[in-house]
This record gives C-alpha cells, structure tokens and sequence, in this order.
C-alpha cells in the first residue's frame, strides 16, 4: 500500500542505479515531486523524477550548497531515500577507502544536512538499503559488512535522536540478500514508495527485510 505522497518532496541519493531508478519511477507514480541525486550527469540520463542533480555526496560543502538551492524552491524536504552503492570484497586498505566514502560517507553528510528539514517535516522518511550479509559477516566481504553495518548504526542513531524527540519522522534500513535477485528491486521500490503510509512510531528504527519475489 502506498500513501499519498502529493507533493511531498523526497531526495533519492545514488538514483542513476537499477534500484535507484526503480524507486525514482514508484515514487513518481505515487505523485511524490522526486529529486534524483547521482554523481555523474550521464547517470541520470531517463531517470523517471521531477528534477535531477549532480552532487558529491561526499562533500559537505557541495552538500550545503545543493540543499540551500533546494530549499529555496522546495521548503519542505519529506524524504531521504539513500541508494548509494558499491561493491568490492575482501579487506584491501584501498578497498576499504573506495567503499567507505560511496557506503558510508555520503550517507553521514546527506542525512547530517537534511536532518532538520526531515525533522520539521509533517512525514518526514529517511531509508538505506543494507546487506543480508551483515548478520553473516564473511573475511571473503569484510570491509563491505563492516561499512555497511556502520551505516546501520548510523540509521539507529538517528532513529533515537528522532524519538527522543517526538517528531513524526522515521529511520528505516531495508535488508536485502542482492538486487540482482528476482523481483527484489520491484519490491525495494514498492517499499519505499510504502514508507508514508505507516506511522512512523511503527516505521522508526525498523530494520525491514525485503522480498525476493513479488
């Protein structure tokens, strides 16, 4: 079930991706005023959303700047869906350099600038997309669950600070095994588009699994 996001505007961070492009077009659908976040302007290119922007996520600085523009034409920011990804096994040093800043990184800056605005916020939505893997830490993907375990907690923390105090506003990890998977991607994006309609005292600080057939 979706709720009524007319006019709600929701930032999809890392929306040039399969699952990004998924969700940007379930939200759209939705009625949501979607705004498509990637890194490379050629990533962007048919993605299903009312307006795109190419930003470092990592840089807070390109951070601030995009989101004072932003809030100049949209005063109420509803929603942070993050879907920055990145894969690379093993434990290498510069493995581990390359994933923290698309996994982790880009996450801290994003949600550290949007905060208030999803705090004051009527419904205000934040979600990540996390890995079954973390439950199972293997050495063979030890620098990938190690961050994306950090991005949980990360959520979590938000997630206490929003309850403490008493916003309508909530912090979701979606757990998923792969995108690749059949149907996992529909149903991502089904899952976030979902996020309006459920209470956020239900929704704050859920980690939610997702399916892998629809």
């Amino acid at each position: 079930m979706t709720g009524d996001l007319t006019d709600r505007t929701v930032v999809v961070a890392g929306a040039g991706g399969v699952g990004g492009r998924a969700v940007c077009a379930a939200l759209t659908a939705a009625g949501a005023h979607v705004v498509a976040v990637g890194s490379r302007a050629e990533s962007l290119t048919d993605v299903d959303a009312s307006e795109t922007a190419v930003v470092d996520l990592a840089d807070p600085a390109a951070v601030t700047a995009w989101a004072a523009e932003l809030r100049e034409r949209r005063p109420s920011i509803d929603g942070l869906l993050h879907l920055v990804g990145g894969w690379r096994g093993g434990s290498d040093p510069d493995d581990f350099e390359w994933l923290e800043r698309r996994v982790l990184t880009t996450l801290r800056v994003v949600s550290r600038e949007l905060r208030d605005d999803l705090s004051t916020s009527s419904a205000g939505r934040l979600a990540i997309v996390s890995s079954a893997s973390v439950a199972q830490p293997k050495w063979g993907m030890a620098n990938y669950v190690t961050l994306k375990s950090a991005a949980e907690t990360w959520v979590q923390a938000l997630a206490s600070g929003w309850r403490t105090k008493g916003t309508p506003t909530a912090a979701v990890t979606f757990v998923v095994g792969a995108l690749d998977e059949p149907g996992t991607v529909d149903n991502l994006a089904a899952a976030c588009a979902a996020l309006w309609s459920v209470e956020h005292d239900q929704l704050n600080g859920a980690l939610v699994e997702v399916a892998t057939e629809i």
